[in-house]
C-alpha cells in the first residue's frame, strides 16, 4: 500500500508530504519504506492567515480557511506523488494531520475539544486519492488529550531490542514518547512537553519586524544571554507542573504569549532581544529536559533522539546535551530517515492503520477511555473503491 502522509504542525513553516510504501497485513509483518519526501513553504500570507485564524479567527474566516488548506494539503500531496515519480492514481490513500487551529484539553470532568482544518473532501477532489483525515477527535470523544498521535507509530517503526529511547520531537510544541526495548511490554509513556520552537520563532518575527521568521542556526539565542529571573517565572507556568497526560498548543503558548511578554519587558536594542531569544530557548530545553528527567529518567533512559525543527537548531540542540548530560542526545537521523519527515510518515502509518482496521492511539499517554481506531475516511475520485476497504484487523 502506498500513502502519502501530510504533516501541517504548529510551526507553521509549511506542509511536510512523505510518500511511504507498507507491505504486510498487520503490525507483526509490517515492512515499510520512505520513497519520497517533500516539504512545500508556506508563503508569509499563508503563514499570516493561520496565525489569525489562531489568534481571533470567526466563522468566515475558518471556513476560508478550511477550504483553503484543503487546496494547499492537495497541493503538497501531488508535489510528493511528482518526487516518488508516480502518478496519483498509483497512491492508494492520503493521510491528512491537518491544521490544528484549537485545542482544549479535558479538566474538571469536562472533555476536551480539537480543531484541525483542511478539507479532506478538496484533497480527495484534488488528487483523486482517498483521504484519511481528522485523526484526533474520536481519542478526544473517548476523554483523552488527543495528543500526542505518534506514540503508536512510534512504537510500531522505531523502538530497538537493546535500548530505552526518548523520541523527542521540537516542533511549534515539544512532545516525547518513551520507549521500552521492542517486545518489551511496559506501557508507554508520552505527552507534550511545552513549547518547541512556537516562541522563539515569535521573538524572532517581533525583533525584526517580519523580516526573520525563526532563529537560523540558532545565531540570536548565540549571541545573547539567559535571563534567569526571567526563565524561572516562565517555567513557573502552571503547564508544566502538571502530571501526564497533558497536551498544549499555540492558543496557550503561541504569538500572543510573547507579545504580552514583549510589552511587560520592553526590549529595545538587539542585546534586549537577543536575551530574550536566548531565555525562551533556555524555556524550550528546560522544559524538555525537567519532564525527561521527572517521568522518563525513573523507567530508564539509553538515548534521546531529536527530531522535527528544533533538530536544526544548534543553540537549542547545545542547551539541552548541557541540561541531559551525560545520557547521549542523538540527532534524528539515526532513525533511518530525515528527521523533518518523521510526523508526515506518522500519518501514512496512522491512515494504513485506519483502513486496516488497527487501533492507533496509546490510552495510557491520552487518557482515553480505550484503545479506538483513528480518522474519518473519504473516497477519492476513483470510480471503484480500493481494494483495501474492508479489511479489519
Amino acid at each position: 500500500m502506498r500513502v502519502v502522509g501530510l504533516m501541517s504542525g504548529t510551526s507553521l513553516d509549511g506542509v511536510d508530504a512523505a510518500v511511504v510504501e507498507f507491505e504486510g497485513a498487520d503490525e507483526r509483518e509490517l515492512r515499510w519504506g520512505v520513497r519520497a519526501f517533500v516539504t512545500v513553504p508556506y508563503t508569509a500570507e499563508r503563514r499570516e492567515r493561520i496565525h489569525e485564524a489562531i489568534v481571533a479567527g470567526g466563522a468566515a474566516a475558518l471556513c476560508r480557511l478550511h477550504a483553503d488548506l484543503g487546496e494547499w494539503f492537495a497541493e503538497a500531496a501531488l508535489a510528493a506523488c511528482e518526487a516518488a515519480a508516480l502518478a496519483p492514481e498509483e497512491v492508494d490513500l492520503i493521510g491528512s494531520h491537518g491544521q490544528t487551529v484549537w485545542h482544549e484539553p479535558p479538566e474538571a470532568g469536562r472533555r476536551g475539544a480539537t480543531l484541525q482544518l483542511g478539507c479532506a473532501a478538496t484533497i480527495a477532489e484534488r488528487t483523486g486519492i482517498p483521504v484519511v483525515s481528522d485523526f484526533r477527535v474520536r481519542d478526544v470523544a473517548a476523554g483523552g488529550e488527543g495528543a500526542p498521535l505518534v506514540p503508536w507509530v512510534d512504537r510500531l517503526l522505531f523502538s530497538l531490542p537493546d535500548r530505552r529511547r526518548v523520541l523527542q520531537n521540537i516542533g511549534g510544541m515539544a512532545n516525547l514518547t518513551w520507549l521500552p526495548p521492542r517486545g518489551d511490554p511496559s506501557p508507554l509513556l508520552a505527552f507534550d512537553t511545552g513549547p518547541g520552537n512556537a516562541l522563539i520563532d515569535a521573538a524572532v518575527t517581533l525583533a525584526t519586524g517580519g523580516r526573520e521568521t525563526y532563529d537560523r542556526d540558532g545565531e540570536w539565542a548565540r549571541r545573547g544571554q539567559v535571563r534567569p529571573d526571567l526563565l524561572a517565572e516562565l517555567l513557573s507556568h502552571p503547564f508544566f507542573h502538571r502530571a501526564p497526560p497533558k497536551s498544549t498548543g499555540r492558543e496557550v503558548f503561541g504569538r500572543p504569549f510573547v507579545e504580552a511578554l514583549v510589552e511587560r519587558i520592553a526590549p529595545t536594542t538587539d542585546r534586549d532581544w537577543a536575551d530574550l531569544v536566548a531565555t525562551l530557548t533556555a524555556l524550550t530545553a528546560r522544559s524538555i529536559a525537567d519532564a525527561i528527567r521527572r517521568y522518563a529518567l525513573p523507567r530508564g533512559v539509553d538515548e534521546v533522539v531529536v527530531t522535527g525543527g528544533g533538530a536544526r537548531n544548534p543553540a537549542l540542540l547545545a542547551m539541552l546535551e548541557g541540561e541531559l548530560s551525560p545520557i547521549p542526545v542523538l540527532h534524528g537521523d539515526v532513525l533511518g530517515l530525515d528527521p523533518d519527515a518523521k510526523e508526515a510518515v506518522a500519518f501514512a502509518a496512522l491512515a494504513w492503520a485506519h483502513v486496516r482496521g488497527i487501533p492507533a492511539n496509546i490510552p495510557e499517554a491520552t487518557g482515553a477511555a480505550g484503545p479506538r481506531v483513528l480518522g474519518c475516511f473519504t473516497p477519492g475520485g476513483r470510480s471503484r473503491a480500493p481494494a483495501f476497504i474492508g479489511i479489519s484487523g
